[in-house]
């Protein structure tokens, strides 16, 4: 039977197919299926596998899943006492969600980019996009949510009157009130700003680094993953492949330096920012 499936004939049109989303919905209540999916199922992996190791916790020899759990806990724990200089119970808790939830979407970028994508088209799925952190609407969902935070310890640690004279009276005094409510206002909203867009942007220029190596595929005479595997017997297919090899596995060693990075530099800065919020002036 012929396959009426018809993969990107060039370039472009691979490069365009990886980047668009599963989506439901027009305009605001645009919904991207896939990056829900998959953050949703990455947030369920990780509490789940770090619950399961806190039941099965013992006080003797504690298993290899227990002393990463563990490792990972002081970790966190420790950057929490050197960068947060309040009181709270959420905060520990919360970075630790935060890297390793990040650091789990973006590990994602590691899957090879193909790999996941035909087996949607497989099931009658046009497109998957399968790494969260390069929707701008997961990232920006998850620095809006710190930001509202931030929000909500000012007010409760300062009070209405002191979040206000923050907002109004510093650093200028009440001479200056415009300007520094201006002033104010453009560093609050810089913070979920900048958190969003460069944890989206180091992943997405990552995404598309491996998309362009993966273009050795249609190089090698197959517009899909399957059909090159098809016309694997080609010496040209062979040669492609063994370079299309060589020089993701060279950016993929390098990347899980930047998923790493980026998984920590939003946890610290969620730290400092929510510690900012505690202090009172």
């Amino acid at each position: 039977m012929e396959d009426t499936h018809e993969g990107p004939a060039n370039a472009t049109e691979y490069i365009v197919h990886h980047l668009t989303n599963l989506h439901l919905g027009e305009g605001f209540w645009n919904l991207h299926l896939d990056s829900i999916f998959y953050a949703v199922t990455l947030g369920i992996l990780f509490a789940g596998s770090f619950w399961f190791a806190a039941r099965r916790a013992t006080a003797g020899v504690p298993g290899r899943w227990q002393n990463f759990v563990e490792l990972m806990v002081e970790f966190v724990d420790t950057q929490v006492k050197d960068s947060f200089h309040g009181s709270s119970k959420l905060i520990a808790p919360l970075a630790l969600t935060i890297f390793c939830w990040i650091f789990l979407m973006n590990f994602m970028d590691l899957v090879p980019v193909d790999l996941l994508p035909e087996i949607g088209v497989a099931m009658g799925i046009e497109y998957m996009k399968v790494v969260p952190t390069t929707d701008l609407n997961i990232t920006f969902g998850m620095s809006i949510s710190v930001f509202l935070l931030m929000i909500f310890y000012s007010i409760k640690i300062k009070g209405v009157g002191g979040f206000a004279k923050e907002l109004f009276f510093h650093p200028f005094g009440k001479w200056m009130l415009p300007f520094n409510f201006l002033l104010k206002l453009v560093e609050e909203i810089a913070k979920p700003v900048s958190l969003a867009l460069r944890l989206f942007g180091n992943l997405y220029a990552g995404e598309l680094i491996f998309i362009l190596i993966a273009l050795f595929t249609l190089s090698a005479g197959g517009h899909t993953l399957t059909e090159t595997l098809l016309n694997v017997a080609s010496p040209d297919t062979i040669a492609y492949l063994i370079i299309q090899v060589i020089l993701g596995l060279i950016w993929a060693l390098f990347h899980i330096l930047i998923i790493t990075l980026q998984a920590f530099i939003f946890m610290m800065l969620t730290i400092v920012y929510l510690s900012m919020a505690h202090e009172e002036h």
